[in-house]
């Protein structure tokens, strides 16, 4: 279900389409709060030229402000625990955490702050902002498809994003690299992130 319905074309009127907005989705909007229980921020990088290495960050928060009649006029922010990550080896998350990586002593949080949103068609939309790594801000696109919006058990308003984007760590100043004897290197230096989001719509 997209922000926005195409009407009956009138053949009395200029052949030009009409957007409606649908009425559902206008009820959604209002500003949200992101559930970090039921939302995962996670990303995955290739790690020795044959595999993959997953990850997340267990620690994480942000608002959204959605507005259902223009997803153009939708905002979001989002704040991460850099400390929280989690690969599941302990060595490993801790060489991210050090200077080689994150640095996280120093630079605490990698935030993410919207600039502009715009409808793709179907579900899917497109929100741009600045993101925020150690003390390198860049520009970063992430596409989201809306995953609907559901009434919980506690009676809280929900609505759900799935999205991805693509990045190449070294724009963000994280270099850290090893080369493996047969060539290449160690860490890849694109990193797919992914979103998973639950949001509980505030009074």
């Amino acid at each position: 279900m997209g922000l926005f319905t195409r009407r009956s074309q009138d053949t009395t009127a200029p052949a030009t389409a009409v957007l409606d907005v649908d009425p559902a989705l206008a009820a959604l909007t209002g500003d949200y709060v992101i559930d970090p229980a039921h939302s995962s921020i996670g990303f995955t990088v290739r790690h020795a030229m044959v595999t993959n290495v997953r990850g997340s960050f267990a620690e994480h928060e942000g608002t959204l402000h959605l507005d259902g009649a223009d997803p153009a006029r939708s905002t979001a922010t989002i704040d991460v625990t850099i400390a929280s990550v989690d690969t599941g080896i302990a060595d490993r998350d801790g060489h991210l955490r050090g200077g080689d990586f994150f640095d996280a002593d120093a630079f605490p949080l990698m935030t993410f702050r919207s600039t502009g949103a715009r409808a793709l068609g179907g579900d899917t939309y497109r929100i741009t902002g600045d993101l925020t790594i150690k003390d390198v801000t860049r520009p970063l696109s992430i596409d989201l498809e809306f995953a609907g919006s559901a009434t919980d058990v506690y009676g809280n308003e929900r609505v759900g994003f799935e999205g991805s984007a693509e990045i190449l760590r070294s724009d963000w100043g994280l270099t850290w690299n090893a080369a493996l004897e047969a060539g290449g290197v160690m860490v890849s230096d694109k990193v797919k992130l992914t979103f998973d989001i639950s949001a509980i719509k505030q009074a």
